[in-house]
């Protein structure tokens, strides 16, 4: 009987790198049982080859990365699922032979898997499409046989590499919840993802990439608490242009009706409000943490933001 792990996945100071380019640098954190791990970072960041090196595609050139308290790699392979970005799905083969050839893969019998493949394709509401042709396949149905697939073998150990990629918000949230309740189980899962907002929803734990160096990890709401209630929230009607003008603010991210104000040091929420009672109609007015989006952005996109707006 296997002793419970508290660290599923752990990396030890792993570098990768390609020709001139250090894709990911001296990285190291670690993954929980029971915990969703968001692996964040800008396009280019390292994200994709920090998860290829964990799944065994790519080996690190320095480092070491540690599977199920260090069981060997060839025996830790089949108790892991696996998404990748780009699909691996047979475009020809109907969706569920090609559930049952890939559970084949990581060595379960066609006859051990067949009621799992029923059960998550009713889940994913793909059950109608079991027959069907990959091609035949909206995208977002595609996204959805290849999570089965990554599924079908019950590993304990979920990487995805931009999981929510092409599903419409219905799609969003079942696959939210989905992900959510095998976590609960006691799954461990890394994934990655651009959708910030999504992110902030799903991930209990944040690793933050940035040029291939782990800037930010941790616990998703101690670092939203660690940063200070130095952020207003707010709901409103009328032109938000003028929130960015508001006295105190440094940062204003508007939306339709919502808006993220990133206030300055020491600056009084209460002026702020003052200055936008005449100009807009306030529905919510709160100060708090700030979201993973402005964190993301504070951390790893202020100098982009920064130029663009001197430009």
């Amino acid at each position: 009987m296997r002793e419970p792990l508290t660290k599923v996945l752990e990396l030890f100071d792993v570098t990768k790198v390609f020709g001139a380019t250090r894709a990911v640098d001296s990285a190291s954190f670690a993954v929980r049982p029971g915990r969703i791990c968001g692996l964040l970072g800008r396009n280019g960041a390292g994200k994709t080859t920090t998860l290829r090196m964990v799944n065994g595609i790519f080996l690190p050139d320095r480092g070491r990365i540690e599977l199920f308290g260090g069981e060997p790699r060839a025996a830790a392979r089949d108790r892991i699922g696996y998404l990748p970005e780009e699909r691996g799905l047979y475009k020809k083969m109907k969706v569920f032979e090609q559930l049952l050839f890939f559970a084949e893969i990581k060595r379960r019998r066609p006859a051990e898997v067949r009621k799992s493949a029923q059960h998550w394709l009713s889940r994913l509401e793909l059950a109608p499409l079991a027959q069907a042709r990959l091609e035949e396949l909206s995208k977002g149905n595609q996204q959805k046989v290849q999570l089965v697939a990554a599924l079908l073998h019950e590993p304990e150990l979920l990487i995805l590499d931009e999981p929510l990629s092409g599903l419409d918000p219905v799609n969003v949230v079942l696959v939210r919840h989905i992900l959510k309740d095998l976590a609960r189980a006691g799954r461990a899962i890394l994934l990655s993802t651009h959708q910030m907002g999504e992110a902030e929803k799903l991930v209990d734990e944040i690793v933050l990439i940035h040029e291939g160096r782990v800037v930010l990890a941790g616990d998703l709401e101690q670092i939203r608490r660690s940063t200070g209630q130095n952020t207003l929230h707010l709901g409103f009607e009328g032109d938000g242009l003028s929130l960015s003008h508001a006295p105190g603010v440094e940062r204003a991210s508007v939306q339709t009706c919502t808006a993220e104000l990133t206030l300055a040091a020491g600056a009084d929420p209460q002026r702020v409000l003052e200055y936008l009672v005449p100009r807009l109609r306030i529905r919510r007015f709160e100060v708090a943490s700030p979201s993973l989006e402005e964190i993301f952005i504070e951390r790893v996109g202020r100098e982009t933001l920064v130029a663009e707006a001197a430009s």
